[in-house]
């Protein structure tokens, strides 16, 4: 794996909660893990946008598996375990980690899209 410039900024904010206006806010939890079939860029991380009655309404992270629809008519389909909870009713969306800094980038972008979508 290449450097990943964001990886020490993921890794700083481990265990961090910000609050935005109208008492939406965010956590982000990030670790280092071993390299596994799982995780194999050696991060564990949670990132998840809540409102201000603690409902998770997005997030992004790689706690359990979801399944992928593999290519083929009868190939089946690949359980991946980077993936993202575009609402509080999805069980998983798998998402395609390339590196940290990305992670960050899309986390946020999800988050300034939905503040400015409520018109915070």
């Amino acid at each position: 794996m290449t450097k990943d410039p964001g990886l020490e900024a993921l890794l700083d904010l481990h265990g961090q909660t910000f609050v935005e206006d109208g008492g939406y806010w965010y956590k982000i939890e990030a670790w280092r893990v071993a390299p596994s079939t799982e995780r194999p860029h050696g991060i564990r991380y949670n990132l998840t946008f809540h409102n201000k009655w603690n409902q998770r309404l997005f997030g992004f992270d790689n706690a359990h598996a979801v399944a992928e629809k593999a290519g083929g008519r009868f190939s089946g389909r690949r359980m991946v375990y980077d993936h993202r909870h575009l609402s509080p009713q999805d069980k998983g969306t798998p998402y395609g980690f390339s590196s940290a800094q990305q992670l960050l980038t899309d986390f946020f972008d999800e988050v300034n899209r939905f503040m400015q979508e409520v018109g915070q």
